[in-house]
């Protein structure tokens, strides 16, 4: 691919620009409209205009009835925020379309049918190889830790974008560099990610990336500079002041808690409203930050309910072992691992629970595997 180089910065200005200046008159003009909303809400990340994208869509159903385009559009939203019962009923009616497809086999991994998951992502690429659907399938082997056919996958996506779809590109760059970030290899994922910033100038998400990076690396002091920087930009995620509580926790700093407060609180406010989508991060920093067994397994048991899946069944397991309520714990993690998923973080908390419960031949041996997928797993990382 020819590297033309697009900025992140005018996207968004062309955006804003075309969302004030149109018109919502008729049903095209007013789907265009929803899904500008969405376009911006994705090319920011910013929770406000996510939350404007689903009004809108609404408004837009409301007014015209369920026109595929926007039972699409409402489907992505209510999967993005974990409404996974409501997805299957938003695209009842076009189950069949190919882009429909994709959504339906990405519910199929997050409700534990991997293989329905993975056959349906071949079928598709081989109806219409286009590069998303390229993308899912180098996820679902990244998810079970073959990194060779993840990276082929990704890179074959990159080779279909054309050279508008810059943003995309950044993207699975940056996918690409999660990869070698997982098994360890600082330098490899450095050229993806620099490669993702050449061809997406200004894109919070590569510094985001970056900033795990230099953390991972034990530069501590330029990660704290860049997270402090995309704070500084707008609406930050919770996700992003629990990372930057962490890190200040790994370096001892008295601001660990301010940021750690910030975070619980911004996870709890749309929990208290009925949103379902922190529940895992709850669970997480119930576990694992703040240890709290009782609130802990609230939390992952409610996930669990949600998504029967690998990622809740050990977050289940680690609840319940901050809780005291090892032999379970155990169990759990076990039902986790059965799952087939080969990677450092799900290996290094079966280690925990299986030590905790006071098995620690096989905690020991989980840790060695946890250190042969990833030589420096208990370094700093993002909770993803």
């Amino acid at each position: 691919m020819v590297a033309i180089c697009f900025d992140f910065t005018a996207d968004l200005e062309r955006l804003t620009s075309d969302i004030a200046g149109a018109s919502s008159g008729d049903i095209e003009q007013a789907t265009l409209q929803a899904y500008r909303w969405y376009g911006l809400a994705s090319l920011g990340g910013r929770l406000s205009d996510f939350s404007v994208a689903e009004r809108v869509a609404s408004e837009t159903i409301g007014r015209f009835g369920p026109r595929e385009d926007l039972c699409l559009l409402k489907a992505n939203l209510d999967f993005r925020f974990h409404r996974l019962g409501a997805v299957r009923a938003d695209l009842e009616a076009m189950k069949q379309r190919p882009q429909a497809r994709s959504v339906l086999a990405d519910l199929d991994f997050q409700e534990g049918r991997y293989e329905q998951a993975r056959r349906e992502y071949e079928a598709l690429i081989t109806l219409d190889p286009v590069w998303d659907d390229m993308a899912r399938l180098g996820h679902w082997y990244f998810k079970m830790g073959d990194l060779r056919a993840a990276d082929e996958w990704l890179e074959r996506a990159g080779e279909e974008l054309t050279a508008k779809q810059m943003r995309s590109f950044a993207w699975v760059e940056l996918q690409r560099g999660v990869l070698d970030l997982s098994c360890g290899d600082f330098n490899a994922a450095r050229g993806h990610y620099d490669r993702a910033a050449r061809a997406y100038s200004g894109y919070w998400l590569v510094d985001e990336h970056v900033a795990e990076l230099l953390a991972a690396e034990q530069r501590f002091d330029e990660a704290e500079a860049l997270y402090l920087s995309l704070i500084k930009r707008g609406e930050p995620r919770p996700e992003l002041l629990q990372t930057v509580g962490e890190l200040y926790l790994m370096m001892d700093s008295p601001d660990a808690d301010r940021f750690l407060d910030r975070a619980l609180a911004a996870y709890l406010e749309p929990t208290s409203r009925g949103e379902v989508h922190y529940w895992h991060h709850l669970s997480d920093f119930y576990s694992d930050v703040r240890p709290d067994g009782a609130a802990a397994v609230k939390w992952a048991r409610k996930d669990l309910e949600l998504r029967f899946n690998f990622n809740t069944q050990a977050a289940m397991g680690l609840a319940l072992s901050v809780s005291g309520s090892h032999d379970e714990a155990v169990r759990w993690v076990e039902l986790a691992l059965a799952s087939g998923v080969r990677n450092a973080h799900l290996f290094s908390t079966a280690a925990k629970v299986f030590g905790a419960a006071g098995r620690s031949v096989e905690a020991g041996q989980w840790l060695i595997a946890a250190g042969k997928l990833n030589p420096h797993f208990e370094r700093f990382q993002v909770h993803r």
